[in-house]
């Protein structure tokens, strides 16, 4: 999913995870916190990852998506199962639709692998949250975190100036006065996932709190979303893309070779040096999904 509108909703969850969490089920008392130092040793590419402290505590992976990826279901299926390893708790996947251009055939919410026998070997299941199904008083219902979202649900343009100013309340009423530039950032910045820039200006204009918003300023004198991320500055994506790649590359590289020894035990000189030869993070972050499918390190390596 492009930037901006992959940062924009994980930082909208590190900010305000009990409401994440609410959204997704958790009862409204039960603790949620952001647990995302230890995604970054699981793979760079996961979103947000929350602890949920009920009596039996698990990890709640969410990953949000605004356009269609046939493998996204095989993507939650590693992240999920590197998750558990790492934590050494259940974890539920929950993949969030953004918009009907990231839905599919393979948005099942299930993954069967079989054996060429046939035989069933494994299953997995995730959730999925189509957002355009719910009802906006489904999100003014939650937490003030997840009100960006209400323009992408199932409402009526006419609706979204009332809507709005529903949303106002609910600030001014419950958020700190610091996050509120953000949370109406936020919601622009989602609105260009569904409606025309024009549009969402004009949406916003009679929103008092908008006017005196900093970054929404910046972002229309800017005259394009590209490169706005809220809450926080990213960094320019050019120049440094070659560098992260890189990290990622090592990190999978880690992690392929810490589960493998605890399946396989301790890899031979030639099967490190090999591994080390592997430059991509997709190429290890594939191997690392293969680990369950095989019984050597010479059958992990041996359909490269």
């Amino acid at each position: 999913m492009s930037k901006p509108y992959d940062a924009t909703p994980k930082h909208l969850e590190e900010v305000f995870p009990q409401d994440w969490g609410l959204f997704l089920g958790v009862k409204q008392r039960v603790p949620v916190t952001v647990v995302d130092a230890d995604v970054s040793t699981v793979t760079a590419a996961a979103d947000k990852v929350l602890r949920v402290e009920e009596p039996n505590p698990y990890i709640l992976h969410v990953e949000f998506q605004a356009n269609y990826d046939a493998t996204l279901s095989q993507r939650l299926l590693h992240y999920n199962v590197l998750l558990g390893v790492r934590h050494a708790l259940p974890v539920r996947s929950v993949v969030i639709l953004l918009r009907r251009e990231a839905d599919g055939k393979t948005m099942t919410g299930h993954v069967q692998c079989r054996l060429a026998s046939g035989k069933r070997y494994l299953e997995f299941e995730y959730d999925v949250v189509r957002l355009w199904q719910l009802s906006p008083e489904d999100i003014l219902a939650g937490g003030i975190g997840t009100l960006p979202l209400l323009p992408l649900t199932k409402v009526a343009r006419s609706r979204l100036p009332r809507l709005f100013g529903e949303m106002e309340k609910r600030f001014e009423r419950d958020a700190k006065r610091a996050d509120i530039d953000m949370l109406w950032t936020a919601t622009y910045v989602l609105m260009g996932l569904e409606y025309e820039e024009g549009f969402s200006r004009q949406m916003l204009q009679g929103v008092r709190s908008m006017k005196e918003s900093v970054t929404y300023q910046a972002i229309l004198e800017e005259g394009r979303v590209q490169g706005v991320v809220v809450g926080r500055e990213e960094g320019r994506e050019e120049g440094r893309e070659e560098g992260r790649e890189e990290g990622r590359a090592d990190e999978a590289r880690r992690i392929l070779l810490s589960l493998g020894t605890k399946r396989f035990g301790k890899p031979p000189v030639k099967v490190r040096r090999r591994i080390a030869l592997l430059a991509e993070s997709a190429v290890l972050e594939r191997l690392a999904t293969r680990l369950l499918d095989v019984e050597s390190w010479a059958d992990l390596l041996a359909g490269l």
